[in-house]
């Protein structure tokens, strides 16, 4: 700090504006990350090797004498699991009803959490929907095949949301899964997904299995899309990945089929979340195209 002395001899502060409130405003980040951390329990070299940034360049930051980047920020909010609004706004998020709405709300069963947003959105849930379809489920269970052929019945557009993350991370989904894990993933999902509901109106998605497993994300895609949850047997599901020629459910996995079941079943209470359902079992893929496209148009879904 810069300071001078009047001539009664007081200390007088000769920065600019400008910079007291760039000191304050890095004073004020790096108290929030402290006290975020110490709230989660997180050890600094936990929150080091989640965020990517040096536990010297942190305990820095914690001390208000890190200059820190918004790039490098915005991993730290991501460890710790907060926007980054959260850590530079000047309102105290500790303080505010609005974080402590947003805790409760995060912890609360989906069906509270469908009560709060039916009473905080003026939006009837119709409108919401507009005439979006989105199709959940295992894979194998014909999301694909029928979506796109449902699509083209129906003149309506058919998009797959794994193609959407493909074309935002430049390469594909394994790729994706292989350089960001799983948390990346999800990520992109749930980015894809805001962006599919702010540019279609009218539309069939298709969407990862595993989408039922993230709360919040599922939460958008219920609130904004006619669901349909379409099923199969296991012994389906997995007969008809092999026949896309995809050897790895069963390749050195002589457990793969109970896997799958076990998944279905932890699974099927989410799944059955969804305004209806297909069961596309033991029947022909015309069948099953033409019980879909009618289940559409009976529901008014589009």
């Amino acid at each position: 700090m810069s300071e001078i002395t009047n001539f009664r001899g007081e200390a007088r502060d000769d920065r600019s504006d400008g910079d007291r409130a760039v000191d304050d405003l890095i004073a004020r980040v790096g108290e929030r990350v402290r006290r975020a951390r110490d709230r989660k329990g997180i050890p600094r070299r936990v929150l080091s090797e989640k965020s990517g940034v040096s536990p010297r360049y942190l305990a820095q930051l914690e001390a208000g004498e890190g200059n820190i980047s918004i790039g490098l920020l915005q991993r730290v909010a991501v460890a710790l699991d907060h926007k980054i609004e959260w850590l530079v706004g000047e309102d105290d998020p500790w303080t505010s009803d609005a974080l402590r709405v947003a805790d409760l709300y995060r912890s609360a069963d989906s069906g509270v959490q469908a009560s709060v947003r039916a009473t905080l959105s003026p939006e009837p849930t119709a409108m919401q929907r507009a005439n979006r379809v989105c199709l959940v489920g295992l894979r194998g269970a014909g999301k694909s095949t029928l979506g796109r052929r449902a699509g083209e019945a129906l003149g309506i557009p058919f998009v797959e949301l794994n193609r959407e993350i493909e074309d935002q991370a430049g390469m594909p989904v394994d790729e994706v899964m292989a350089f960001y894990g799983q948390e990346g993933y999800r990520r992109l999902e749930a980015q894809a997904l805001g962006r599919v509901i702010a540019t279609h109106d009218s539309m069939i998605l298709a969407v990862a299995g595993g989408i039922v497993a993230e709360p919040e994300t599922y939460n958008r895609l219920l609130t904004h899309f006619h669901t349909i949850w379409v099923k199969a047997t296991p012994a389906e599901h997995m007969a008809r990945v092999r026949e896309q020629g995809d050897e790895r459910p069963m390749a050195g996995n002589p457990e793969a089929m109970e896997q799958l079941k076990s998944i279905l079943t932890s699974r099927e209470a989410l799944y059955e979340k969804a305004l209806a359902q297909l069961d596309t079992s033991g029947k022909a893929e015309d069948e099953s195209c033409d019980e879909l496209v009618a289940l559409i148009r009976d529901r008014g879904f589009v």
